[in-house]
């Protein structure tokens, strides 16, 4: 029914006369979801034409590469950032004018108070490390952020972290290296159906029954493999009824706000979590993450269609850090792998969400290449190209020696544990380049470094990152 100044449908009142940003919506669901957020607004009259235009922001190889510098750096032309996948598990760095931040589970628009943040239904949310964030921004003096959760995102429990925690404490030596957030059992619980969405925390009934289904079948994990007390089912509850309240107020059918924000020609960012060779199927197996962190997904994750990415940016490092286990063939160790880990990142190459020290190597064009493609990358952002200013010769690695055969590509995941890495040596400049804005400004021998690595990896370099501070970016 169309009313005046908006129209109503199933219960839903929603305003378009107001910025997307102020839009309003008073809306009554059974379990007594009833709450004033944003909320997008249809279109009356004719359909028009609109250019949908979204940009992905993704890993090129394990994560950590400098994603939260690159999404911070361009959501300043944006209207929208959308977390679209993962969890708490990793961190986002962002250095500005505000200090230095560490960005677990929040979007990393959240510094620009016109910026519409949010977090989609592939996001594992927990709820205190969401709450968490939010609060610690407040109480550094920020503004107050913008923040959207989807209602059909699912919710990590804290049990999750506890069957992570005991699962990698029995499986001993043989550890992936988890950082105990509890990734892996949310998306199990998830994908065999017994998770638990946003949504549910405001229908008791649903929730207690779908958690009493869950728990007589992980109390049995608890009590008889990992001899710990079973989770109790009412403090289990009530703690969720309470976070529920807790988080009301940014609850929404973010993929609505989505499509209006698109219909509307809004600029959309999709930000992604780790990197291409964490993904569980076309990563290293099983040293994966358990959700995509590939542009490909971000549709699902977010709620966009497929079509609306146009752009889709991986992040690379000059060099290459991992964090965690599995093979990683340009490893350096002693002296050289110490010396760059402590002149690395923006205070030294230390996991931003464990703190344990990452390890290093010298920038893998083989996986930088797969990385890309898989990603289906339409340029690369190049960060901590500062960080190689220290060096006389910079070894670049252009293929793998497996069982005595050279090649280029990246193979699967037996083969490439008896992968030896094959360099090719580049001079280094020896210079500070952090203050350089254009590229032709550069050191000769810098120029040559990048363009090398953008032979090999077939993806143009369009954005150079010379330093930890926001504006420390080149643009090509």
């Amino acid at each position: 029914m169309l009313t005046r100044g908006g129209v109503q449908l199933a219960g839903v009142f929603l305003r378009w006369d107001a910025p997307l940003r102020e839009r309003r919506c008073e809306r009554g669901l059974t379990g007594g979801l009833s709450r004033n957020s944003a909320w997008p607004i249809p279109h009356a009259g004719a359909r028009r034409e609109v250019t949908m235009s979204v940009t992905a922001i993704v890993g090129a190889n394990w994560g950590d590469e400098g994603k939260g510098k690159a999404t911070d750096y361009m959501a300043a032309e944006a209207d929208v950032v959308v977390r679209f996948q993962g969890g708490a598990n990793a961190g986002h760095t962002v250095i500005n004018e505000h200090g230095k931040f560490v960005l677990h589970l929040l979007p990393s628009g959240v510094f620009y108070p016109h910026i519409i943040n949010i977090l989609g239904p592939g996001v594992a949310l927990n709820i205190a490390a969401f709450l968490r964030e939010r609060e610690g921004l407040l109480e550094r003096g920020l503004p107050e952020p913008t923040l959207r959760i989807s209602s059909r995102a699912q919710v990590l429990l804290p049990l999750h972290m506890l069957m992570d925690a005991y699962e990698e404490q029995r499986r001993g030596a043989q550890q992936f290296g988890s950082t105990k957030q509890g990734i892996a059992p949310f998306y199990a619980d998830k994908y065999a159906k017994v998770g638990v969405q946003v949504a549910d925390l405001y229908d008791e009934r649903r929730l207690r029954e779908r958690l009493a289904a869950s728990l007589a079948t992980k109390n049995m994990l608890f009590e008889h493999l990992y001899r710990q007390p079973p989770i109790d089912l009412e403090q289990t509850v009530a703690l969720l009824l309470e976070d529920g309240e807790r988080i009301r107020p940014f609850v929404c059918d973010t993929t609505a706000l989505l499509h209006t924000a698109l219909q509307e020609g809004r600029r959309v960012l999709v930000e992604g979590q780790l990197g291409a060779l964490r993904d569980p199927d076309h990563g290293i197996y099983p040293y994966s993450t358990s959700s995509s962190p590939l542009a490909g997904y971000a549709p699902v994750g977010a709620g966009v269609p497929p079509y609306s990415i146009t752009r889709i940016v991986a992040v690379a490092k000059a060099y290459s850090t991992c964090v965690g286990a599995g093979p990683f063939v340009t490893e350096l160790f002693g002296p050289q792998g110490d010396e760059l880990r402590q002149r690395g990142g923006d205070a030294g190459e230390y996991g931003a969400t464990t703190g344990r020290p990452r390890r290093v190597g010298w920038f893998d064009a083989v996986a930088t290449r797969y990385g890309c493609r898989v990603q289906g990358a339409t340029e690369v952002a190049l960060s901590l190209l500062d960080v190689l200013g220290y060096l006389d010769e910079i070894p670049l690695c252009v293929a793998y020696e497996i069982d005595g055969e050279a090649t280029p590509d990246f193979p699967d995941s037996p083969a490439l544990e008896r992968a030896r890495p094959v360099y090719e040596r580049w001079p280094g400049w020896r210079a500070d380049i952090s203050g350089v804005r254009r590229f032709e400004a550069l050191p000769i021998e810098a120029q040559r470094y990048v363009r090398r690595i953008e032979e090999l990896i077939q993806v143009p370099i369009t954005l150079l990152s010379v330093g930890p501070q926001r504006e420390a970016m080149i643009v090509r």
